[in-house]
């Protein structure tokens, strides 16, 4: 694989920005790592960090490019600070960057797809809340979804009181600077389980949905509960690991897992039925 750092002037945001691209390398010379198959355009992974992070930490802390060597797939992370992928009611419009700028800017400086069945996006914790919201918001854009430790929804964190004794306070007040007070956020376009509803509603075509907690997670509950309103009604894969935490050790290996789930050109997907739990062992 190939890795490229990528700093270029965002319109949208009237600042510098920052992308990490991992990109496929046809080697036969290469050690202890799988060659690409396949050639350009590539099908192209948005990868989302979280918030305490930035486009750097999938590849600082997990083993995306070896995990990702032989998929022939293209791996964008980009940078959105504490955005919580949104346009932000006081500070920048990241969502109409992430949407409407970032992926002309990739496919102007790298050969990837534009079409939906060549597009995914994946993230953990906040980049959970960003890759479904993606999906959901953008169901033309997007034929997989993956959430790692989801705040699916941020509701909480606009009601707790940042004070309160957290580790990461300036998390939750960020999350106001976003979205405003609650009654702002609840039925609004943040508001993940309301769009869907609304997009299962009209009919949509959806994509696939991937998603995974550990049960030491503090978002358990959050995850728990979007997979009870939505396991019958989407195309849904969830998987609960015991006593799993919101650490990197889960994230690296779930990611393994979400690249075999990824429909790329022939999809991989079986086996992940075994992983799966149904709505009776979340008790």
């Amino acid at each position: 694989m190939a890795l490229a750092h990528v700093e270029f002037f965002a319109e949208t945001l009237g600042l510098q920005s920052s992308i990490d691209v991992i990109l496929p390398e046809r080697t036969r010379r290469r050690v202890g790592l799988a060659s690409s198959e396949g050639g350009p355009p590539y099908p192209a992974l948005y990868l989302l960090h979280g918030a305490s992070d930035n486009h750097t930490c999938w590849q600082r802390f997990s083993s995306i490019e070896r995990y990702a060597a032989d998929k022939g797939i293209v791996i964008v992370m980009p940078a959105v600070q504490y955005s919580f992928y949104s346009d932000m009611k006081q500070g920048f419009p990241y969502w109409t960057y992430l949407t409407e700028e970032l992926p002309g800017i990739v496919r102007d400086f790298f050969p990837v797809s534009d079409r939906r069945e060549d597009t995914f996006a994946a993230g953990l914790s906040m980049g959970g809340y960003g890759a479904f919201k993606l999906g959901i918001r953008q169901p033309d854009r997007f034929a997989a979804v993956a959430s790692l430790s989801g705040s699916l929804s941020q509701r909480s964190r606009i009601v707790v009181d940042p004070n309160a004794g957290f580790s990461n306070p300036i998390l939750f007040e960020m999350a106001r600077l976003t979205f405003g007070s609650a009654e702002a956020y609840d039925g609004s376009e943040h508001d993940l389980a309301h769009v869907l509803e609304g997009k299962i509603g009209e009919g949509a075509r959806l994509p696939k949905f991937y998603q995974a907690c550990g049960t030491a997670d503090f978002n358990l509950a959050i995850n728990r509960d979007f997979h009870r309103h939505f396991a019958d009604r989407v195309d849904l894969t969830y998987v609960e690991t015991p006593n799993a935490g919101h650490e990197w050790s889960y994230w690296d290996e779930e990611i393994q897992h979400v690249l075999d789930w990824l429909p790329i050109r022939r999809g991989t997907a079986s086996g992940l039925e075994n992983r799966s739990v149904s709505a009776s062992d979340e008790e």
